[in-house]
């Protein structure tokens, strides 16, 4: 049966409609996450914490992104001990959230235990059905057993296993500071994060998350140059690039 004049004008209509919501959007594609947690330690909440800078990260973008954060963290703490806390799981329970970072300070704990704890949380956030995105620490001298590239392999060889994403802040606190030793990303006790560091940190794990680059984003801390920021997202998504998904 032919089909009317009226119904051509509709198809005619549909059709580029149609098209152009599976080359913007893609077929079965998700919208972006706008809810994160955070679990870690101080190197998560010094200088008034990641999940901070990370929604005034998201508010500079354009147009704009309204973040809500979350954070279950404790000072001293890694994954056998946050595990061990009801707070972090019951944090992940509440199905809040789409992603869940979770912060492992490595130095401070086995990577044998890091590996084991890794596997528990990181199925329990897939129970509550977010995403996990482990955060690479950095190496600091009080505990120097194990270096940068340790760090790095152990995260590495727990994405691969897990099949997360790892977001390499360690590895572009390594290259900043090879780029631009002038720039300290340390306090003073050598171990925390100076806010250049957090904001590394911040731009690192934006761009794990959104696999966007972060340097179009305007946002800076109080007190820091321009061109200090630019560099820092700079380096933050050369890192994220060399990291494949499941791997970085």
């Amino acid at each position: 049966m032919p089909l009317s004049l009226t119904a051509v004008r509709r198809l005619l209509i549909a059709i580029p409609i149609a098209l152009s919501a599976l080359v913007v959007g893609g077929a079965g594609a998700q919208p972006a996450p706008t809810r994160v947690l955070f679990i870690g330690n101080s190197l998560t909440f010094w200088n008034d914490g990641l999940w901070t800078h990370f929604e005034r990260m998201n508010s500079q973008a354009r147009p704009p992104v309204a973040v809500t954060t979350g954070r279950s963290v404790f000072p001293g703490a890694f994954f056998k001990s946050l595990w061990e806390r009801p707070e972090p799981r019951e944090a992940i329970r509440s199905r809040r959230y789409d992603v869940v970072v979770l912060q492992e300070d490595l130095p401070e704990t086995r990577v044998e235990d890091f590996r084991n704890h890794a596997r528990r949380f990181v199925a329990e956030v897939r129970q509550a059905g977010a995403r996990p995105v482990l955060l690479m620490a950095w190496a600091y001298p009080r505990l120097g057993w194990i270096t940068m590239a340790e760090i790095a392999r152990a995260h590495r060889d727990a994405a691969a296993e897990l099949k997360v994403d790892v977001a390499p802040v360690g590895l572009a606190w390594q290259r900043a500071m090879q780029q631009r030793s002038t720039l300290n990303l340390y306090a003073p006790d050598r171990e925390h994060p100076s806010v250049y560091g957090t904001y590394l940190a911040t731009a690192v794990v934006y761009a794990t998350i959104f696999g966007t680059d972060p340097s179009p984003l305007t946002y800076r801390p109080a007190g820091m140059a321009t061109d200090d920021a630019a560099f820092l997202r700079r380096v933050a998504w050369e890192v994220a690039l060399q990291s494949p998904p499941g791997s970085r």
